[in-house]
């Protein structure tokens, strides 16, 4: 049945996005993280990635959480002298995470997950009006 396997399609969509979104809080948990010393790197920034996956069963296209990938963008530098991290020039590394960056991913993560959702509720929707015409 077609409304059965747009569940199953959906549900795939809500785990991926939910997964998208805790890659996109770890990486803003960890915007400021930097090394402890100067050799040591800060947090680098995490980037999800997403792969299409063909369901037998269901014979439809599914979404599913790929690899995660790291950005291999360069830190910034700030100069914090008094530093634990700082090198000999009184530089820290930083994160090369954008949190603004990381706050318009996390919106338009929400928007995937609640359109997804909307599918599920439409679906359930429609099998329970199936149901009652099938009862009258």
């Amino acid at each position: 049945m077609d409304l059965l396997k747009s569940l199953f399609i959906s549900a795939s969509g809500l785990k991926a996005q939910n997964g998208r979104m805790r890659v996109i809080a770890e990486n803003i948990a960890n915007a400021n993280s930097t090394g402890r010393t100067p050799e040591e790197e800060p947090y680098r920034r995490k980037i999800p990635t997403f792969q299409s996956h063909f369901d037998r069963e269901l014979e439809a296209n599914k979404v599913e959480l790929g690899k995660i990938a790291e950005d291999t963008s360069a830190f910034k530098s700030v100069h914090m002298p008094g530093h634990p991290a700082a090198d000999e020039k009184g530089y820290v590394r930083q994160p090369n995470v954008n949190t603004l960056i990381e706050t318009t991913d996390m919106r338009e993560a929400q928007r995937s997950y609640e359109a997804n959702l909307n599918v599920i509720d439409s679906t359930r929707k429609m099998l329970q009006k199936t149901i009652d015409i099938l009862r009258a």
